[in-house]
């Protein structure tokens, strides 16, 4: 090979290329942002990363993450690149910080208010998606980002927060919103379909919102309508969404809440595995916890929704709608997830809380006795909602170890975060913020066995590039983009808890775009991150 200058050179590793092939031993000479060598490489660099004993995996990209609710505040991500993340998803749960109608803007911004950074000012300067994405690469990001457009947003922006059923001047209004962001440079659409205003939307809705995904083969990333009693039915109805546009379908977060639905995954899987015998491109993904975390909101019937969260503060106050709450809850007619029943109250616990941080940490049951208000639990639950302004996210404690072992397990599924960016450990967030992807490698891989590394690394790296049609990523091969995560197999292990935030362990250099910006177990501060944008049909 002809000698040659590059601007960092990797030696004496082994590569894991992402594909699902064993590691071979090989350097990897990078150039502008790419991978220009991939052999012995005879070259000169001012950088060299001996990588003796470890693994030089692709960058790992995290399929459905929250990352753009909070990249404004937190542009190095810390939490992310840390963890061996180079590219995240964005926008997902329908969930979107655009399309933006400005006379709907304050309803946009109290639906978000819960994910937000605290104390940061966002400016809201912008309506779409294009301008949001420039402000976030205007300030230099650390990861690259991917943006879905969310149909929450969209909805928004055409009808707020009202449940009725969408005119087909709205349909058209929406339509044009979705397919500006697609030109902006969206890879898809997501929807939330626990939250309002997204689970107003009725199947037949979504299915004609879907041709707009169907003329430029984008994916339809969901949350879908049900985890828990009706799972099967909410699987269907994705399946139905993408198939009858025959477009690509992310089943995101994929679990079975409670526990009498615990083992009904392997059914949903089955699903998923007929309608792919059918022609059906459909898949899912899943975070490795036993916990899922969300807004406190989400424990209401969603017609409480109907007008925003200020109608709904209004709603709490009434001594009428409180006691058809309570009734939907216990006798389990509630439209949506049933949270009080599938996890209880004891297990359903506090993690951000902007206006009160002393219930941070604490479980609704126990901040309920501390206000000896649990003899009453509803009454006591609806008093605290109305001091905290309905403003706060929720750990919930509701899964089966063995179902998250079966969907990892699958070929179907890749391995996600569901979480947003952040800097330094603080607070009490899910601890897959930090410790998502060292948790598989080092727990399910290397002490477990249930994944080879080879196809962990498939699941966190390729896989997730091509579902989402990434280009030049996810795969270590000449001519792609260096996002590289050079990681020790023999010590990877996740130390964050639900109780303690903290790093992991394990990865020693991250590279986004042939730029290091974790140096030997540090972060460097560098923000080589790009926003990225779908290939043109």
């Amino acid at each position: 090979m002809l000698n040659y200058t590059y601007d960092l050179l990797i030696k004496n590793g082994r590569v894991i290329d992402g594909t699902g092939n064993t590691w071979f031993k090989k350097d990897i000479g990078i150039s502008e942002g790419k991978i220009k060598s991939l052999g012995f490489v005879d070259g000169n660099s001012e950088k060299i990363i001996d990588a003796d004993g470890m693994i030089i995996s692709p960058g790992f990209i995290d399929l459905h993450s929250h990352v753009d609710q909070d990249i404004l505040a937190y542009p190095n991500a810390e939490n992310c690149i840390m963890q061996g993340i180079t590219t995240a998803v964005a926008g997902n749960c329908g969930m979107s910080l655009a399309p933006i109608n400005p006379n709907r803007i304050d309803i946009l911004k109290k639906f978000q208010e819960p994910f937000l950074a605290k104390d940061f000012d966002y400016e809201w300067d912008w309506e779409t998606l294009g301008e949001f994405y420039k402000k976030v690469e205007k300030q230099g990001i650390s990861i690259n980002i991917a943006p879905l457009v969310g149909a929450g947003a969209i909805r928004i922006a055409v009808k707020g927060f009202d449940s009725n059923k969408v005119s087909k001047e709205e349909m058209n209004k929406m339509k044009i919103l979705l397919e500006q962001s697609i030109k902006d440079g969206a890879f898809g659409m997501s929807t939330g379909l626990i939250y309002p205003p997204g689970c107003y939307f009725s199947t037949s809705e979504l299915i004609e919102l879907g041709k707009v995904l169907k003329k430029y083969g984008l994916i339809y990333a969901t949350h879908i309508r049900n985890e828990g009693d009706r799972l099967m039915e909410a699987v269907e109805e994705a399946i139905k969404i993408g198939e009858e546009n025959n477009i690509a379908i992310e089943i995101s977060h994929h679990k079975a809440c409670g526990k009498e639905n615990w083992g009904k995954v392997s059914a949903s899987l089955k699903l998923m595995e007929q309608a792919r015998n059918r022609g059906v491109e459909v898949n899912c993904d899943v975070y490795p916890y036993e916990a899922g975390n969300t807004t406190i909101t989400a424990v209401l019937p969603t017609w409480v929704l109907n007008g925003g969260v200020g109608k709904m503060l209004e709603y709490l106050k009434d001594k009428g709608i409180r006691e058809k709450i309570k009734k939907e809850i216990t006798e389990n007619t509630i439209k949506g997830e049933n949270y009080i029943k599938t996890a209880g109250w004891d297990n359903l616990i506090i993690n951000e809380c902007q206006l009160k941080e002393e219930y941070e940490g604490k479980s609704l049951e126990n901040i309920l006795k501390d206000k000896n208000k649990f003899d009453n639990p509803f009454e006591g639950f609806f008093d605290w909602l109305l001091e905290i302004k309905g403003s706060a996210t929720m750990t919930i404690f509701s899964m089966n170890e063995d179902d998250v072992k079966t969907i990892i397990s699958s070929p179907l599924s890749a391995i996600i975060t569901d979480e947003s960016a952040a800097s330094i450990p603080e607070g009490k967030p899910h601890p897959r913020k930090y410790g998502t992807y060292p948790k598989v490698l080092g727990r399910y891989v290397r002490e477990e066995n249930l994944l080879t590394l080879e196809d962990a690394i498939r699941k966190i790296t390729s896989l997730p590039a091509s579902k989402l049609r990434l280009s030049k990523k996810g795969i270590i091969v000449e001519g792609f983009d260096a996002d590289i995560v050079i990681f020790d197999p023999t010590t990877i292990i996740d130390k964050a808890t639900y109780d303690k935030p903290k790093y992991p362990e394990g990865i020693k250099y991250v590279i986004v775009n042939g730029k290091i910006v974790v140096n030997n177990t540090k972060p460097t501060g560098l923000r080589p991150g790009k926003i990225l944008k779908r290939q043109k049909n």
